[in-house]
């Protein structure tokens, strides 16, 4: 039985608090909706990391998604050091960016032309401002608990950390700019339809996590992705899935192929990184070419295309389909839902998984949207975090985010996973 945080850690938070807002560099990383504080890690390998003092932790953050190899995988490594003699940043063009956008257009169909940009934020955020230019319209949908990074715009009934800390919305946001985004509840049909009806042709875009993996995770129900893609068609609304999590995870397609809904944009970040910041925006040609310096929708980056995370990024998507990554994670995915699964037994405890993504939800469930996902028990999941914790495994610190898993994951640590899991329960 570990003993908690140790003292090394503890001090370098001290520390962290004085200098940094909450001592974190992102909300995410507290662990304010579980009691304690967080660890400092040292390093990170396979599925495993180890912080300042020594603890190994079986790792099911995954950097919130982008390890799907694992930490540090060779691939990676390798690409890296390939690159860095020749310098980490240009501010003008390379090879790299132009083999990321066929790489990332051969994968998804509905990407005809590409951006790079930093992070999954500017992502979301600029496809915003592309859908509006596009169309000339100013309304904005988006569904309750999905999060599209911190955009003014989109920072309304979010999830994620704002979920987490009791304000799915954030202050500094201007009323007015509010006001232009409508919210739905997921998977709530008729609410769609009547949002449409009401505002016909002033809706500019609707933006979705295709799979809300920011209030935890549920899936869409059958039929709701294919009613968005038809309101949008009969409106002339654009359709933007946020791929940030779903991108490159759950199948060289992301949620668009797993589903076989074709959206007009979409966000990705993540795993085209390799571990490293990097985000991209892309989708029809007539959209994207609106873009500057072709069209008048403004949209630059320093750092955009950045050589280091897209050598990285490149080499993790091309071992990813050397080795047929992503049926290898779904057999694994099996393999962990069914002793998940034995180990919960009749237990108050819904268990949701889509590929390498998973949530434990601390209600008996059904969990289909935001208002579902609020009835956990968030001092059970506090109670549970903090057991696993001192038994070495690492869960997301908070009940509304999603947790995953990487090729480097094995059926031992599985094992070990249940077991303690058991205990925690």
């Amino acid at each position: 039985m570990r003993k908690g945080i140790g003292s090394e850690s503890a001090r370098l938070f001290s520390q962290a608090k004085k200098l940094i807002p909450g001592g974190v560099n992102s909300p995410a990383r507290a662990f304010r909706a579980v009691g304690g504080q967080p660890f400092f890690v040292a390093k990170a390998r396979g599925s495993t990391l180890t912080d300042v003092d020594g603890n190994e932790y079986l790792d099911y953050v995954c950097t919130w998604g982008p390890a799907i190899l694992g930490h540090a995988p060779r691939p990676v490594l390798r690409a890296l050091r390939a690159v860095e003699p020749n310098g980490t940043s240009f501010g003008t063009c390379s090879a790299l960016e132009v083999r990321m956008a066929q790489m990332i257009s051969s994968l998804v169909p509905s990407v005809e032309k590409i951006r790079m940009v930093n992070s999954g934020t500017e992502a979301t955020m600029s496809c915003i401002r592309l859908a509006r230019g596009f169309t000339g319209r100013d309304l904005i949908v988006k569904f309750e608990g999905c999060y599209h990074g911190h955009v003014d715009s989109l920072l309304v009934r979010a999830g994620s950390g704002p979920l987490t800390h009791g304000q799915p919305d954030s202050a500094g946001i201007p009323k007015a700019l509010a006001a232009l985004t409508k919210t739905l509840p997921f998977n709530d049909f008729e609410a769609v339809r009547e949002l449409f009806k009401r505002e016909k042709r002033s809706i500019a875009a609707v933006i979705l996590e295709p799979v809300p993996a920011n209030a935890g995770l549920y899936l869409p129900q059958p039929g709701f992705l294919e009613e968005l893609r038809h309101l949008c068609n009969r409106y002339g609304a654009i359709l933007i899935f946020d791929e940030v999590m779903t991108g490159f995870r759950l199948a060289p397609g992301g949620a668009q192929e797993i589903f076989g809904i074709r959206a007009d944009l979409a966000a990705f970040g993540k795993v085209i990184g390799g571990g490293l910041p990097v985000g991209a925006f892309g989708g029809r040609a007539d959209i994207m070419d609106l873009l500057s310096p072709d069209g008048p929708v403004y949209q630059a980056g320093t750092l955009s295309g950045n050589p280091l995370a897209l050598a990285a990024g490149l080499a993790q998507l091309e071992e990813l389909q050397r080795i047929d990554g992503w049926k290898r994670l779904e057999r694994k995915g099996r393999h962990l839902e069914q002793i998940f699964l034995e180990a919960i037994g009749k237990k108050p405890v819904c268990f949701h998984r889509i590929g390498s993504m998973f949530c434990l939800y601390f209600t008996r469930g059904p969990v289909r949207n935001l208002d579902d996902a609020k009835k956990s028990n968030t001092k059970h999941f506090a109670k549970f975090f903090r057991t696993c914790l001192q038994q070495g495994v690492y869960f997301p610190p908070s009940q509304f985010e999603t947790a995953f898993f990487s090729l480097a994951h094995s059926h031992s640590d599985f094992e070990k996973t249940a077991t303690v899991l058991t205990e925690a329960l």
